[in-house]
């Protein structure tokens, strides 16, 4: 499924949404990244506070993956 993320607290439901769908507590879905189930307690909450690089893992072992997408969508892409 797919979700539009526009704040921190919908990125927060998101990823608390997902982890669930997955039958994951925030424990085992921690150790499986190297976090605490307190990290993964507060990245859920605010995820805004969080290291990229935390984000990135927590997305990694869920299965996810960030798209940036042209709200526009008229513009050309990007010329990385």
């Amino acid at each position: 499924m797919d979700y539009t993320i526009k704040t921190n607290h919908q990125l927060g439901q998101a990823l608390r949404s997902c982890r669930k769908e997955r039958g994951l507590t925030q424990a085992v879905l921690g150790a499986r990244v190297g976090l605490s189930q307190t990290d993964v307690s507060a990245l859920e909450q605010n995820p805004g506070r969080s290291s990229a690089e935390r984000l990135m893992r927590l997305l990694s072992a869920l299965d996810l993956e960030i798209v940036l997408q042209d709200k526009l969508r008229q513009a050309p892409p990007c010329d990385w």
